[in-house]
């Protein structure tokens, strides 16, 4: 049985690329790290966001894994405008896949990219650790599962973990770590 475990990086100091985890988001690296130590894993793949790569970076010291970058993994562009009722725009993307905003991608766009990274992942043999973003994940676990919706995304953590199991080519996931 293939397992691959999605990770939404830890807490950071905001949303740009290039943000720093805070300091108990540097903790909670720490805490993720010890939570996989006695669990089974052969990859990581990251996004190439700095909260992401830092989240994961403690855990593939740990197991002396090179961290894999993954641009697909990026956290999905809503709008390259500031929306001043983003909120609600996200919510609209949620019923409609489709649904795009100026310099933003739909979220079946969003989740094409992140569903390449898994499939990739399932056609080897191994353990995989994803780690991404909040809406990207929230837009994975759409995908195998269409009643997972914005409420969700609403109350995923900071980090969260989601251990995604294929059997017999169907994926279903539990949450794991909240």
């Amino acid at each position: 049985m293939k397992k691959i475990y999605v990770i939404r990086h830890c807490e950071a100091e905001g949303q740009s690329p290039e943000v720093q985890l805070t300091d108990r988001g540097l903790e909670q690296a720490l805490d993720l790290s010890e939570f996989f130590s006695n669990i089974k894993i052969d990859r990581i793949i990251s996004s190439p966001y700095k909260r992401a790569i830092d989240s994961i970076y403690p855990l593939a010291k740990r197991l002396n894994i090179d961290v894999e970058i993954d641009r697909k993994l990026t956290e999905r562009i809503l709008s390259t405008k500031n929306l001043s009722d983003w909120f609600e725009k996200l919510r609209s993307t949620f019923v409609d896949l489709e649904l795009k905003f100026e310099g933003g991608e739909s979220s079946r766009e969003a989740m094409k990219r992140i569903v390449e990274v898994v499939e990739e992942a399932y056609s080897r043999n191994n353990n995989t650790v994803i780690v991404t973003h909040g809406n990207l994940m929230s837009l994975l676990l759409m995908y195998f599962n269409k009643e997972f919706g914005f409420d969700d995304w609403k109350s995923l953590s900071n980090p969260d973990v989601f251990l995604l199991i294929n059997e017999s080519n169907k994926v279903t996931f539990q949450r794991i770590w909240k």
